[in-house]
């Protein structure tokens, strides 16, 4: 009787020892290290989303999101085109540091180019630190192996390398079998099949389906198991072509514009992929522990269908129109809901915040431009107090800068001299100040002067004609930019 009672005793205390370890390994985990689930549009407008003040496209499932999170008003990208923007996103720093400050070019595998190696991405930092990491849709920072998605720290990649892709299978794919037929060596990338981690794969819905269905996938997967995930869904809608689908088309009839049509339609498949998403970690149990971003990787172009009022000009501009974007952050319980954050902040900070939420490892020596926000965030204090943000945009034989400092902005554009605006009562940057703060301009154009010299000689250019200007014009002229006359 005396061994059965210790029997057991011993049972109990080894079932109570495996259940505290197992309670203790899972849900504590992943309330230590949340998913991080970033949403990126490609050339989306600031105000084509509901909740930056769109009227004509409704985006409910995005709105629904905003509404339960934080909109961030003063939200920048690092660049204005897409490639150096994502180049900032992943490695954390501005481009202009690592040689990458031009959008790659088509077909980007026959200079065999990419974001350098030496540059760790944020998705190597969380892979080694537990998580499960994928991308779908559009990567655009190298085409060959050793560049791959796959080598850069994604467990999963759907979608495709270029920096562009047509959206109908239908078409796209006829066109490519054409060429193949040809024997055309080299065949424009918005055509090329899709690939799921290196194989080609045979798609058949309309792209931006094609990647939502993927993301879902994606998650649906990675609730089976114990990891957090990073899932970095990158859509390249509602980048041109101006493919609308036509079921989405038939509900804005009523715009007139063909291009603002397909266009609104476009963002529409979006938000109806964000709410596919959004139902998945809720049937998962996964939507309380995961932070969505959702933003864009510059402004839109508004000439094809973007709207960015009330901000000036759009894509590939230094004004606010080029790279401030819609973004906002979902976290229930966590990110406070119903608000809107005014301070500025930028995509450069996304890397050392994510680290810090997913308690990771940076790599020692690892440089980075921005800085964990998160604190700051939480308490509604200026990250970047007296600090610079920076954008700059090489053209033909000259440099736009903008240099946002607290409520200031300097921007230099089209050779034109210096101005200064008080982005906080003139966000349409419309009256230059220059004039009545001439030493505060002055000291925020010598910081950018400062900045400038830790930037790096491009290592691609986006054609070949852009490179034979830079050499020609012996670019960047940085003693010209900074100069205030």
């Amino acid at each position: 009787m005396r061994y059965r009672r210790f029997y057991l005793l011993s049972s109990v205390i080894a079932l109570t020892a495996i259940w505290a370890f197992h309670s203790k390994q899972s849900p504590d985990r992943k309330n230590e290290q949340p998913n991080i689930l970033v949403v990126l549009c490609d050339d989306l407008g600031y105000n084509d989303v509901g909740f930056n003040g769109s009227k004509d496209i409704p985006t409910p499932a995005l709105d629904k999101l905003a509404k339960n999170g934080t909109i961030f008003s003063s939200a920048y990208v690092a660049h204005p085109f897409c490639g150096p923007s994502r180049t900032s996103l992943m490695t954390g720093r501005y481009a202009h540091k690592i040689g990458a400050q031009f959008n790659l070019p088509p077909n980007s595998e026959t200079i065999g180019e990419g974001v350098p190696l030496s540059e760790t991405f944020i998705s190597t930092v969380l892979q080694k630190s537990g998580y499960k990491t994928g991308i779908i849709g559009k990567w655009h920072l190298g085409a060959i192996q050793k560049y791959h998605p796959n080598n850069r720290g994604f467990d999963e990649f759907y979608g495709f390398l270029g920096g562009g892709h047509n959206y109908h299978p239908e078409q796209f794919k006829a066109a490519y079998k054409k060429q193949k037929e040809k024997g055309t060596e080299v065949i424009f990338e918005y055509l090329l099949p899709l690939e799921h981690n290196g194989k080609e794969v045979d798609e058949t819905e309309y792209l931006t389906d094609a990647f939502s269905r993927e993301a879902v996938r994606f998650i649906n997967n990675t609730a089976q198991k114990k990891n957090p995930f990073f899932l970095y869904l990158s859509y390249n809608a509602p980048h041109t072509p101006l493919e609308g689908k036509k079921e989405d088309l038939e509900k804005f009839m009523h715009i007139k514009d063909e291009k603002r049509r397909n266009y609104a339609a476009m963002v529409y498949a979006v938000d109806r992929g964000v709410d596919q998403i959004t139902k998945a970690l809720e049937a998962n149990g996964q939507l309380e522990n995961t932070l969505i971003i959702f933003l864009s990787d510059n402004g839109g172009r508004t000439d094809a269908g973007a709207n960015n009022f009330p901000l000036r000009e759009s894509k590939g501009s230094t004004c606010e129109g080029g790279y401030r974007v819609p973004m906002f952050f979902h976290w229930p319980g966590k990110v406070p809901a119903g608000e809107t954050f005014n301070f500025p902040v930028s995509t450069l900070d996304f890397y050392p915040t994510f680290a810090a939420l997913a308690k990771a490892n940076v790599p020692k020596g690892k440089l980075l431009d921005g800085k964990n926000i998160w604190e700051d965030f939480l308490h509604k204090t200026n990250s970047h107090e007296n600090q610079n943000i920076y954008v700059l945009r090489h053209r033909e034989g000259y440099t736009d800068v903008g240099i946002r400092n607290n409520e200031w902005k300097a921007l230099k554009t089209n050779q034109n001299n210096w101005k200064l605006y008080n982005l906080n009562k003139d966000i349409g940057e419309n009256q230059d100040l220059s004039h009545e703060n001439p030493e505060l301009l002055k000291s925020m154009v010598k910081e950018g002067e400062k900045w400038s010299r830790s930037h790096s000689q491009p290592r691609w250019f986006h054609d070949e004609q852009t490179g034979i200007e830079w050499l020609t014009a012996q670019m960047p002229h940085f003693d010209q930019t900074f100069r205030i006359d």
